[in-house]
């Protein structure tokens, strides 16, 4: 799917879907790989980004979320069952789906138990997306994330 949008300060943004599912399709066997895919889709779609200092810190945030998000589905969340991306309108929507029925841990450093690792990373995520969504499914979740692709004004 392509379809042409220009956002407010008309810079011009392809809408740009990439759906990858376990059905016949190749996911992403690791964090980088994922990241690789975001990557290349917002450089070819949120036009206008490159080479700013905002734009720098938009794509560094997308690509920690999605880094997050498919390592926690690989490490605890039984394997990554989908993974899709769309860029439109000076936006980035991620889903990530895995095999646990299992909610997002955070782990408070106050409550934290001297042997437990991990939990800080969910936290991050909600801080870095400006929309966080949880979906369950039959056979696990789904989590959504929005992240703005438009750079905001020091």
């Amino acid at each position: 799917m392509t379809d042409e949008s220009a956002d407010a300060g008309g810079n011009r943004h392809r809408a740009q879907a990439r759906i990858l599912s376990g059905a016949g399709t190749a996911l992403p066997a690791t964090a980088a790989d994922a990241r690789a895919l975001v990557e290349e889709q917002i450089a070819s779609n949120a036009l206008g980004l490159q080479g700013t200092q905002g734009g720098v810190r938009l794509m560094a945030d997308a690509l920690l979320v999605t880094s997050e998000l498919v390592t926690n589905a690989i490490r605890h969340g039984g394997g990554l069952t989908a993974f899709d991306l769309l860029t439109t309108g000076g936006e980035l929507v991620l889903n990530v789906a895995d095999a646990s029925t299992r909610l997002p841990v955070t782990t408070y450093p106050a409550g934290r138990e001297s042997h437990q690792t991990g939990g800080f990373g969910w936290p991050l995520v909600c801080h870095l997306a400006e929309h966080v969504a949880v979906t369950p499914l039959p056979d696990g979740k789904q989590i959504t994330i929005l992240i703005s692709l438009t750079p905001q004004a020091p």
